[in-house]
């Protein structure tokens, strides 16, 4: 991987903290304490741990901030059962990342004031952001996990966009294929916010500023 594609993926991480922070965790709703999720792939097997355990990897590096507000997030965040410092990193990402887009929607969804989001759109939501994530993960750290990395299945038109849920589409749409040349631009209006009910005001306008 070359350095701008890791400088690129750090700014991406960066923009995810800052957006969770300024934006959503004001307004967040998080309930119940986490729940399991899928066996990761280092616990299929409790006489192998092949993949790179999730402490030893995600301590020194910048995808730590994902278990950070993973942390946060309550219910939304689906642990994996035997959850402990040899699970898997690619699959602690993944789940990391399925819990924020989750809560994201969620949390866009209150703040809009619109009926909370079918459960096949969150479901679209959560395995979008999990695959996506944890393939530039895997891809940057060179880790096999086949687990949370293959390509993701879900029905694009479930996703929500920048006009329906701007933070978790966008979200969504830069980690699709980030280090490509043709990856989606930021959205430069949602840098003028600085809480939710001013993108609830520009979306009722029927717009986007620039």
């Amino acid at each position: 991987m070359k350095p701008g594609d890791v400088v690129t993926i750090h700014q991406l991480l960066g923009r995810i903290s800052y957006f969770h922070t300024l934006l959503i965790e004001p307004a967040l709703v998080s309930s119940g304490k986490p729940r399991a999720g899928e066996v990761c792939c280092n616990h299929m097997d409790t006489a192998r741990y092949g993949q790179p355990d999730a402490d030893a990897v995600l301590a020194s590096t910048a995808w730590a901030v994902l278990g950070e507000i993973a942390t946060t997030l309550g219910e939304h965040l689906c642990l994996c059962p035997d959850s402990d410092h040899r699970c898997c990193a690619t699959c602690r990402i993944a789940a990391s990342g399925a819990a924020i887009a989750q809560a994201w929607a969620v949390t866009e969804y209150r703040a809009y004031h619109r009926p909370l989001p079918a459960a096949l759109l969150l479901l679209g939501c959560r395995t979008a952001a999990a695959s996506r994530l944890a393939l530039v993960f895997a891809q940057q750290y060179g880790t096999s996990c086949g687990t949370r990395t293959q390509a993701e299945t879900p029905d694009t038109g479930l996703l929500p966009d920048s006009c329906d849920l701007p933070l978790t589409g966008e979200l969504l749409a830069l980690w699709q294929d980030p280090l490509a040349a043709t990856r989606s631009p930021i959205v430069s209006w949602l840098n003028h916010c600085t809480n939710l009910n001013d993108i609830h005001r520009v979306l009722q306008q029927g717009g986007t500023r620039k």
